[in-house]
């Protein structure tokens, strides 16, 4: 049975590993954290000492998720897309946050000012939307609000609902 693969990006702090998690136990697809997929791997290029955090090497995390991508039923959750293989993905979920919903949530997490507010940027000017649209079919790119708990729920709803559609529609 084939299975779609979708991309969930979106600024740090939008709620992807959450929507993410939660969306693979609900519909039998395996989730892939890229962050965490770099760090057991060591999939580092260097560190940017600015940021402070390493610098992924994305042609060895294409190489890594190759043949499991290939396989089918897989959810990604990374921040950037646009090293992907535009062939990979079904789907694009691009979340986006209130500007003082995400400021909270990236303070929480104990963010450098520099840090936030480049953050925070990147959201107000649509930075991983507009990447996302250069990368894939615009019909395959869509927004979905990250704010509060209902919107996980739609979320997770609508999403749920577009793979049992998929799946219909390549299966028969």
């Amino acid at each position: 049975m084939q299975r779609p693969n979708i991309l969930l990006t979106g600024t740090p702090g939008v709620g992807k590993t959450t929507l993410g998690k939660e969306l693979a136990s609900r519909s039998g697809l395996k989730y892939i954290n890229v962050g965490d997929l770099a760090r057991e791997g060591e999939l580092y290029d260097g560190y940017d000492e600015e940021y402070d955090c390493p610098i992924l090497d994305e042609d060895r995390v294409v190489d890594e998720l190759e043949n499991q991508i290939r396989e089918g039923g897989v959810i990604v959750d990374y921040h950037g897309c646009d090293f992907f293989p535009e062939r990979w993905f079904h789907i694009v979920f691009v979340l986006r946050t209130d500007n003082s919903v995400l400021y909270k949530r990236l303070e929480t997490r104990g963010y450098s000012e520099k840090k936030l507010q480049d953050n925070i940027q990147c959201e107000i000017f649509q930075v991983l939307y507009e990447e996302a649209t250069a990368s894939y079919k615009e019909e395959i790119v869509h927004q979905l609000p990250s704010n509060k708990p209902e919107d996980l729920e739609d979320n997770i709803d609508k999403i749920l609902k577009w793979i049992e559609q998929w799946i219909k529609d390549h299966n028969s």
